[in-house]
């Protein structure tokens, strides 16, 4: 059996640059503020044209444009422009700044935890087989637009706009996915 969570509400708070979102942190007591996470997944809206990035020592971070375009600049390290499902990998702990509105996806881990983050797009009605590697702990599927199903344990799960869907004790090879709608998914894939 696969252990899963269909997540539908989270909590949003603002910053400097717009509103971020988390959408989930393990483990479930950590603190985002003390920086006692193992990993943390959120997303977040950059409403001003310019804005900086708050340092976080000792995190690693993974970031790609939902909607928009940003490009960031991390001092003394390197810059890249991001257009949709593009990503940057950069630490938590450079001083990092961002010109250009965006919705962005991130990704923040802690110590020996590391992930990937990829975007998916399903057509309406299209059917998709999607291969999970057994070395990741946790996967996470997050429908940024759209609306699917998901067959698993034998069981049709809708997952809809705003969804999180979470896998945890990973034992299956592949999920199986198929559009109800045209469909814009980002799987993050992390092991602890």
């Amino acid at each position: 059996m696969q252990n899963f969570e269909h997540l539908k509400k989270f909590e949003s708070n603002n910053w400097s640059g717009g509103v971020t979102t988390q959408l989930f942190i393990y483990p479930p007591t950590a603190d985002y503020q003390q920086l006692n996470f193992s990993f943390r997944i959120s997303t977040a809206t950059v409403t001003t044209e310019k804005s900086d990035f708050t340092t976080l020592p000792r995190v690693s971070r993974k970031l790609m444009v939902l909607s928009g375009e940003t490009t960031l600049y991390h001092e003394n390290h390197h810059t890249k422009q991001l257009k949709k499902f593009d990503v940057d990998k950069f630490e938590g702990a450079w001083k990092t700044s961002s010109i250009g509105k965006c919705t962005d996806f991130n990704l923040m881990t802690i110590g020996k935890t590391t992930g990937e983050i990829e975007a998916v797009v399903i057509k309406k009605d299209q059917h998709l087989v999607y291969p999970i590697e057994n070395k990741w702990d946790w996967v996470f599927i997050y429908l940024f637009s759209g609306k699917l199903t998901l067959l698993l344990n034998n069981k049709k799960i809708e997952i809809n706009q705003g969804n999180l869907l979470v896998l945890n004790e990973t034992v299956i090879h592949s999920l199986e996915l198929e559009g109800i709608e045209h469909s814009e998914l980002i799987f993050s894939k992390i092991s602890v």
